[in-house]
């Protein structure tokens, strides 16, 4: 896969004439020179419906009169640059109208995205409908006719629907439509089917042809449905929904699959279907930095206008991105993720729960990786069927499920001399009747007081000696030969229409009310939800009660750096080019507006001291790609230097010994 990725837009009603009037193709080279762009996402079909080339499977654009996903795809390989090329595949407006029984509906009858034919926006097809076999025609269609390389299905995945054309399907089968399992089952068939259907279709005509399937979220927990692709695609824009801790999230555990993979961020001010808006250059640098910092490539979404000129602006404010990511692919390819923590995302453990979800982040996973990276940790996101034996420490945050297999494999993992460390209801075992670790405490249920307090019994940090409200669910404990690290204090009462006080809670009864947070032989517990209440309310205790826990299972953890808590530390291992290469990456986005986060000043921090611990002899260390030698020194077995300055991204390589 090429590094340096335009995934191009062009969604174009019918109501426009002139389609591609200006396209030239030496301007579309230009602005791809002056992007940097080595591979560039052109567009087959829109999400109206239309094709932008001569069809029999389709209509072309009734505004276009020529061929002009031809005319993209040869002017981009005259110069070298790939083009994927990109098939709406749940969205057919053109369709939707001519065949609404084809539809998803809802038990109400309701289509989406857009309820009914009076508002503005488009209908997802259900691919349980003769939709299917017209789709698999138009992409036939496109891989035979063109010299594309790859294809990029959009708007897809399990999703819910009781069309009635799924409700015939499942009567048929002797089920009944009002049982949700069956349900669910149907629809994994149907997108499993969709899938199938696609890569035989592709095969036939070119095997090996790179496929995705997009869906604006990976899901974690479903190998059997990342593995319908060729490679993944991460769709994150941070200003358009997915925000900042989305991409380092979903890209912890897509490294670890056996996938290439890149992240995929916007030109936009919000987000795709907007014209005029522009990202900061600074907030584009980051986000392509932060993408091969995690050990993927780059794409960077844009919009064509429909007349076909591209946006001069546009190239521009991309070209100061790939510029530097054309200087560092070479330390960024065939990489592998350093980690001492596996955190056990929320949604991978609770997936076969949540069929048809389409939420970006749960607020449990969210939280823990915000924690992980301003406390400076090496981590990788796992599901229940990582290997969990690399890792140090394992985090169970808030509401792990343990399933009897589950349970086995931790317990077993957690004899072996790995740590554990949960919270909320993660820790209880499969009966959800007691601890399945050894905390040293006893769960005795869930505390019926809310919000109540934490008075650690170490000092914090940043904080003072306090009790600490939590305002998350909590458990009650009583210890059983752990360390106590703080005690649970509950308020006088809850609060009532009878019993309430001030205007928000009632104050700490400064009573113990048992430990709320211990450390025995397996691990540490902690007794409230602290993860999804840091994605919810920030409090700067919540970071501190994990990072003390942390530090504690990790004594001589592999990296140590003293950066804001905006900054991002990772580690890959390069191993084929026997280096590992250190990112530092800092930035600090801004909120603008009612919900946007922006990111516009790029602050420089000099002299930032690093420790890594390589189990191999390192030979030297410098700068990339500047090629600048540090100084080093080998101290308590871990190799120390000093980055003189960071602005936005820098990488560190040590090379070291085969």
């Amino acid at each position: 896969m090429r590094f340096r990725q335009v995934h191009l837009d062009f969604h174009t009603s019918e109501a426009i004439s002139g389609i591609g009037k200006q396209f030239s193709k030496s301007q579309f080279q230009a602005m791809l020179r002056r992007g940097h762009v080595d591979s560039i996402t052109v567009f087959a079909k829109c999400h109206h419906g239309w094709a932008y080339h001569p069809t029999r499977e389709n209509e072309m654009h009734p505004g276009l009169d020529f061929d002009l996903l031809g005319a993209m795809i040869e002017a981009a390989h005259e110069i070298g640059v790939k083009t994927p090329v990109y098939i709406s595949a749940g969205l057919d407006e053109k369709l939707a109208r001519r065949h609404p029984e084809w539809l998803i509906r809802d038990q109400n009858d309701q289509t989406n995205w857009v309820k009914g034919f009076l508002v503005p926006g488009y209908h997802q097809l259900c691919m349980n409908s003769p939709y299917l076999d017209i789709l698999i025609r138009q992409i036939e269609e496109v891989v035979a006719g063109y010299d594309a390389d790859g294809i990029f299905l959009d708007i897809v995945g399990v999703r819910s629907c009781y069309c009635h054309n799924c409700i015939a399907a499942i009567r048929e089968e002797g089920g009944d439509p009002r049982d949700l399992q069956a349900m669910k089952q149907l629809w994994e068939r149907t997108y499993a089917n969709y899938t199938r259907r696609v890569k035989e279709a592709v095969e036939a005509i070119k095997p090996g042809m790179r496929i995705f399937h997009n869906g604006g979220h990976i899901r974690q927990g479903r190998r059997d449905l990342l593995h319908m692709n060729t490679h993944l695609e991460l769709e994150s824009l941070p200003t358009g929904g997915w925000g900042y801790d989305h991409f380092p999230l979903s890209a912890r555990y897509v490294q670890g699959l056996g996938l290439e993979f890149l992240g995929m961020t916007g030109k936009f001010h919000t987000s795709w279907g907007e014209f005029g808006g522009y990202k900061h250059p600074n907030a584009l640098r980051y986000e392509t930095a932060l993408s091969l910092a995690n050990g993927a490539k780059c794409s960077i979404g844009d919009q064509l206008h429909p007349e076909g000129k591209m946006d001069e602006a546009t190239y521009d404010l991309i070209g100061k991105a790939y510029a530097e990511v054309e200087q560092k692919e070479a330390w960024c390819d065939g990489v592998a993720n350093v980690a001492d923590v596996a955190l056990l995302s929320v949604e991978s453990a609770g997936a076969e729960t949540s069929e048809g979800q389409t939420g970006k982040t749960g607020k449990s996973d969210s939280g823990a990786v915000r924690i992980l990276l301003e406390g400076k940790l090496l981590f990788d996101v796992v599901d229940p069927e990582a290997d969990f034996s690399p890792y140090r420490v394992v985090i169970l945050p808030d509401h792990i499920s343990l399933t009897p297999d589950l349970e086995q494999k931790l317990t077993a993992y957690a004899a072996a001399g790995g740590k554990v460390l949960a919270s909320g209801t993660s820790g209880l075992n499969s009966a959800r009747n007691a601890f399945a670790f050894d905390f040293g405490a006893r769960w005795v249920g869930e505390n019926p007081y809310r919000p109540d307090y934490f008075r650690p019994a170490f000092a914090m940090p940043s904080l003072g000696s306090a009790a600490y409200v939590m305002y998350s669910q909590g458990q009650r404990l009583e210890q059983a030969g752990g360390t106590v690290l703080g005690e649970r204090e509950d308020p006088y009462f809850n609060r009532d229409v009878f019993t309430f006080c001030s205007h928000r809670h009632t104050p700490s009864s400064q009573r113990s009310g048992g430990p709320g947070m211990i450390e025995g032989p397996h691990g540490i517990y902690i007794a409230w939800n602290v993860f999804e209440d840091y994605a919810t309310s920030g409090s700067l205790i919540l970071k501190e009660m994990v990072l003390h826990a942390l530090n504690r299972l990790l004594p001589g953890k592999t990296l140590t750096v003293h950066l804001p808590a905006q900054g991002i530390v990772t580690l890959q291992d390069q191993r084929e080019k026997n280096r590992l290469v250190n990112h530092l990456l800092y930035a600090s986005p801004v909120r603008r507006g009612e919900r946007i986060e922006i990111i516009e000043d790029l602050l420089p921090l000099y002299d930032i001291e690093v420790s890594v611990r390589v189990p191999k002899s390192v030979k030297k260390v410098y700068l990339a790609p500047q090629m600048e030698e540090l100084v080093w020194e080998l101290r308590d077995g871990a190799v120390c230097y000093r980055v003189p300055k960071l602005e936005c991204h820098q990488m560190v390589v040590l090379d070291y010994e085969k």
